[in-house]
């Protein structure tokens, strides 16, 4: 008799996609004195919301500085304040030589950049894609995600709180907007959000983002849009 057939072992991994809200905390200053101190005011400020935010470091404003910067150091100041350090923003060789002797990851979190192309197809029309919209007519629940990837994404129920919205292009919400909004998440500055009313705990456009507590109560009242202006994310009545 043959020996019976081995029973078929189950998987031992499985990849998942996933979008997730990085932070990029951008330095401005070297000083280990300087960083804990503004670091601790930031975190106290009722902002709670940062904490176990996956977090990327970006040092290109420090220039040369940088090369002084003790990284594990760095990471062990942040990781005793709740903040999760995932990586170095890529700006520069040095930087990923940096990274890499420090065993971070290097991401690019500058959104997505254009090709070039061959001088053939740069010289043939190209017919414009339609944008494509994702229309959701249910309630967006807590602990629920919802993105629109490639176009702009219309909501005609409620986002609860601890929901998260998201898409490339615009957000049009005709219900009250809690949970998290984020538009223009692959850093399309022109995005916006529209709502008819305001109570997230964050709202972020192209990576700009403001918390509950930094929104008044002014900015909250009646329909609203939200967009950006240089760095600056703007909310104002519609």
């Amino acid at each position: 008799m043959s020996a019976p057939a081995a029973a078929a072992r189950p998987a031992a991994l499985q990849f998942k996609g996933r979008m997730i809200t990085v932070t990029v905390l951008r330095l401005l200053d070297a000083s280990p004195e300087v960083l804990s101190r503004e670091l601790d005011a930031c975190l106290s400020d009722g902002s709670g919301l940062l904490a176990g935010l996956p977090t990327v470091l970006d040092l290109e404003a420090l220039g040369e500085a940088a090369g002084g910067l003790d990284l594990a150091a760095l990471a062990t100041l942040l990781r005793e304040r709740g903040v999760t350090l995932i990586g170095l923003r890529d700006s520069g060789e040095a930087i990923r030589a940096r990274a890499s002797a420090a065993g971070l990851a290097v991401l690019n979190v500058d959104g997505g950049r254009a090709a070039p192309r061959r001088e053939a197809e740069a010289a043939a029309p190209m017919a414009a894609e339609p944008v494509r919209s994702l229309l959701v007519t249910q309630p967006v629940r807590s602990g629920q995600q919802v993105y629109a990837r490639g176009g702009d994404l219309i909501l005609t129920a409620p986002v609860s709180a601890g929901a998260e919205v998201m898409a490339d292009g615009n957000i049009h919400v005709y219900a009250p907007l809690r949970g998290r909004a984020m538009a223009g998440v692959l850093g399309d500055t022109g995005a916006r959000i529209f709502c008819q009313r305001l109570d997230c705990e964050l709202v972020a456009v192209a990576g700009h983002y403001r918390l509950s507590e930094q929104i008044s109560d002014a900015e909250r009242e009646g329909p609203v849009q939200i967009r950006l202006e240089g760095e600056s994310l703007l909310i104002e009545p519609m």
